[in-house]
């Protein structure tokens, strides 16, 4: 059997799996949906379709005529506009959630009351807001510490951490009546003092095959500093834990994946078919849920399937047809490091419309292109992060060195953070761990 595949984003993710896809041996064909002409993607696809990758419509239509038998969705918003319900009614499997088991994602306050309902553990004190009716006592009970989250879609940029974006309450009620404004709603919750870290795990609605644990990291600038990202980077170590974890905590997010996987099936009666992303949090008193992703996350994306050994493509079957817990999902025992090339000015102000030369990296199956296009053979800024590179190594300064040497080499109106995957930004991170602990 051919697999006709449609991979929908265009991004430096949907580059990373397309390219992970390629290596397998089973007859296939790639189509992917686009919103911009990313070289890497159009070097490895049969055909790259320009359009809306939120037009459900208009993804449908592709899928149907270009006799697609798998359809992988790589962000998020054309999961909470229904697109596997779509494609569902059409008979082509998704790699992806449908509508209701996205809003894990799509919905701040849902997946708060869901862990509630279920009694799944991590869970802040939170509240949830439709109107300013309560709000200010809210902030009072929470003191300095409080957390302000925009209860739908924002890219990464909507939420609002005391002490970090907001310092102070008239402040944090000027951006909560912001999104009342504009119709929207809120979660305000706890603020949880730790370190972040993430899990992956592939899914089929019964079985989890988690991936290794990475730290991402949303801050623009050196140092943690300045506004959120998309995310700058990311690394993971040869165990695939990280330096400041112990096994426990580990083991405490791999039960929580599985224990929300089961519940969005009791609750709604359908298989999470898809990888689930959790964000969680190493405080003194456990690992917390900060949020969760209903899909891959970028960059973490670039380091998984990097270390991915198994064939990407049966790893998707597998979950499509329901038997994951017979596939044997392997990784290799090697640290990773990703670091992103962003245009000057991101998050706030980025340029674009200039070009970018990569033709110092003789090795280009190390970098996965983002947000860029191409014209007249050349590579240009599209406005958001242009593109990442990617490399193992036996420890995560090995990695790093390696990283760091090649995205030096990137010429362009581009900036990118030096530390991510650092001794010394590590080591601060373990050190923070032991006060806490």
């Amino acid at each position: 059997m051919e697999y006709r595949i449609l991979i929908v984003g265009s991004g430096a993710r949907e580059h990373a799996i397309a390219r992970s896809i390629n290596k397998t041996q089973i007859d296939h064909q790639l189509f992917c949906i686009a919103s911009n002409k990313n070289p890497g993607i159009i070097n490895i696809c049969d055909e790259l379709i320009l359009g809306d990758i939120e037009n459900v419509d208009f993804i449908v239509k592709n899928a149907i005529q270009k006799k697609c038998n798998l359809a992988i969705i790589g962000p998020e918003n054309p999961l909470s506009k229904g697109v596997v319900n779509r494609l569902k009614e059409n008979n082509i499997p998704s790699i992806g959630p449908t509508k209701d088991l996205a809003q894990i994602e799509t919905s701040k306050s849902f997946a708060r009351d869901l862990m509630k309902e279920y009694n799944i553990d991590g869970l802040p004190i939170y509240q949830s807001f439709t109107s300013m009716n309560g709000v200010k006592e809210c902030l009072a009970n929470h003191g300095e510490n409080y957390v302000l989250k925009y209860d739908g879609l924002a890219g990464g940029k909507g939420v609002k951490v005391s002490g970090e974006h907001i310092f102070n309450h008239e402040e944090a009620l000027d951006y909560c009546q912001g999104i009342i404004s504009s119709n929207g709603k809120f979660v305000i919750e706890e603020k949880f003092i730790g370190e972040e870290f993430s899990l992956m795990s592939f899914s089929d609605g019964k079985t989890l095959k988690h991936m290794p644990v990475i730290q991402d990291h949303k801050r623009a600038y050196e140092g943690d500093e300045g506004p959120n990202t998309g995310g700058m980077g990311t690394y993971s170590d040869k165990d695939h834990s990280l330096p400041f974890l112990n096994k426990e905590d580990v083991n405490k997010a791999k039960e929580t994946n599985e224990k929300i996987v089961r519940a969005l099936y009791k609750k709604f009666g359908e298989r999470y078919i898809g990888v689930l992303y959790g964000g969680f949090m190493v405080t003194e008193d456990g690992v917390k849920v900060i949020e969760y992703n209903a899909r891959f996350g970028d960059p973490e994306a670039m380091n998984v399937l990097t270390l991915l050994e198994t064939d990407l493509l049966t790893i998707f079957k597998s979950m499509v047809s329901g038997d994951l817990d017979s596939a044997d999902v392997k990784f290799r025992n090697q640290a990773t490091v990703c670091k992103y090339a962003v245009p000057i000015g991101y998050p706030t102000n980025p340029a674009k419309g200039s070009s970018v030369d990569v033709s110092m990296i003789a090795d280009d199956e190390v970098i996965s292109y983002g947000s860029v296009n191409t014209q007249n053979d050349k590579i240009i800024l599209a406005g958001s992060r242009a593109l990442c590179i990617t490399e193992l190594g036996d420890t995560i300064a090995e990695a790093e060195l390696v990283v760091e040497e090649k995205i030096s080499k990137v010429k362009g109106s581009l900036f990118h953070r030096t530390d991510i995957g650092k001794i010394e930004l590590i080591n601060k991170k373990i050190e923070r761990m032991n006060k806490i602990r």
